[in-house]
C-alpha cells in the first residue's frame, strides 16, 4: 500500500495524494516536498516508485530482497538507506523491523514490510516543525532516523537491567536456566551489534555531502544523531563486556559448587572405607583371630567403628569440607 504526503513549503499545508501517476508532476514542483510510504510493498508498488522516481533496479532489487544490511549507497540524485528498528517483545525476544529509504533533494522514500514505530513519530513531528520546512527532506530524514537510533537506548537500558537480574541470580540462587538466559542476551547483542555498527558508514557517507541533498543546518541535526549511535554502540560494547563477565563469574561460581560437593562426597567416601575397614578385617574368615573369641568383640568392633567415624567427621567440619 502507497501513502503520500506533500508538504508545500510555501503554504505550509500538507497533503494526502492517493494517484499514484501524480507523483512525477508533484516532484516537479521546487516548493513541494514528498513523502511515500509503502508498506508491505507488492510486484506493482515496486513498478510504480520505479516509473514515476525513476529509480535504479539494484536499489529495487535490495527492496524486494529482505534482510539486507544496513547500508547507504549513493545514486545519481538520490541515496538508499538500510537500517533496522528494534524493539525487546513481550518474551523478551528481539525483533528487527527491516526499514529502506529513498532520500532526495525533494522526495523520500520508505518502504517496509513490518510496522515501523519511528514512522509514526516522524510523522507527527514533521507537522509540528512547519516552521522548519525549508530544510526539505532533509529535516523528515533526520526526523525518521533519530526517532529509530533513539529507541536503541531504552532497549539497551533494559538488557542492562535484565544483566543485573541474572548475575543476582548467579549469586543467590544459581539455576541451570541462568546460562540459557545469558547466552540469549549475548544473541540480542551480537544481532543489535550487526544492526548498528554499520550505520556509522551511513552517516560518515551522509555527513560528506557529497550529493547536496542537506543543507548546511540539516547536517548539524544528522550530527548529533551520529553522536547518539556512537553512544549506542559504546553502550553495546559495554555490555558485551559485561555478559563476558556475568559469564565468568556463572563459571566460577558452578565450578566453585562443584568443588564443594567433590568435597563432601570425598569425606563421606574416606568415613565409609574407613568403617569398612575396620568391618572388613574382623571379617576375614581365619580360624586364628584373637578377638573372634571375645564376648563383647562385636560391640568393640561397632565402637572402633563409631570412634574412627566420629573423628574423621570433626576433622573435615574443622577443614569444612562438610
Amino acid at each position: 500500500m502507497i501513502d503520500t504526503l506533500v508538504l508545500d513549503r510555501d503554504t505550509r499545508t500538507f497533503t494526502k495524494v492517493r494517484a499514484v501517476g501524480d507523483l512525477k508532476t508533484l516532484c516537479t514542483a521546487a516548493s513541494n516536498i514528498i513523502w511515500v510510504d509503502v508498506s508491505d510493498p507488492t510486484s506493482q508498488d515496486f513498478d510504480d516508485l520505479a516509473r514515476e522516481f525513476n529509480l535504479h533496479p539494484l536499489a529495487i532489487e535490495d527492496c524486494k530482497h529482505r534482510h539486507q544490511r544496513p547500508k547507504v549507497e549513493e545514486y545519481p540524485g538520490y541515496y538508499f538507506i538500510v537500517l533496522y528498528e528494534s524493539e525487546l517483545g513481550a518474551d523478551n525476544r528481539l525483533e528487527l523491523r527491516e526499514l529502506n529509504i529513498f532520500l532526495s533533494s525533494n522526495y523520500l522514500i520508505t518502504v517496509h514490510s513490518e510496522p515501523i514505530r519511528a514512522i509514526a513519530v516522524a510523522d507527527r513531528l514533521w507537522r509540528e516543525w512547519t516552521d522548519l520546512a525549508d530544510r526539505g527532506t532533509g529535516l523528515l530524514a533526520y526526523l525518521l532516523i533519530d526517532a529509530v537510533v533513539d529507541d536503541y537506548m531504552p532497549m539497551l537500558d533494559s538488557i542492562s537491567d535484565h544483566l543485573d537480574e541474572l548475575e543476582d541470580q548467579i549469586f543467590e540462587d544459581l539455576r541451570h536456566e541462568t546460562v540459557q538466559e545469558i547466552f540469549l542476551v549475548k544473541k540480542q547483542l551480537l544481532f543489535l551489534r550487526r544492526a548498528v555498527t554499520p550505520l556509522r558508514d551511513v552517516f560518515n557517507t551522509l555527513l560528506r555531502r557529497e550529493q547536496q541533498i542537506f543543507s548546511r543546518e540539516t547536517t548539524i541535526y544528522f550530527q548529533d544523531v551520529f553522536d547518539h549511535l556512537i553512544r549506542v554502540a559504546d553502550t553495546i560494547d559495554t555490555l558485551r563486556d559485561l555478559l563476558g563477565s556475568t559469564m565468568d563469574a556463572y563459571l566460577s561460581i558452578s565450578g566453585n559448587r562443584m568443588n564443594q560437593v567433590m568435597k563432601r562426597l570425598t569425606a563421606i567416601s574416606t568415613l565409609l572405607m574407613s568403617v569398612t575397614l575396620i568391618a572388613g578385617i574382623y571379617g576375614m574368615n581365619f580360624a586364628y583371630m584373637p578377638e573372634l573369641s571375645t564376648r563383647y568383640g562385636y560391640v568393640g568392633a561397632l565402637g572402633a567403628m563409631l570412634v574412627v567415624a566420629l573423628t574423621l567427621y570433626l576433622y573435615f567440619r574443622r577443614i569444612k569440607w562438610f
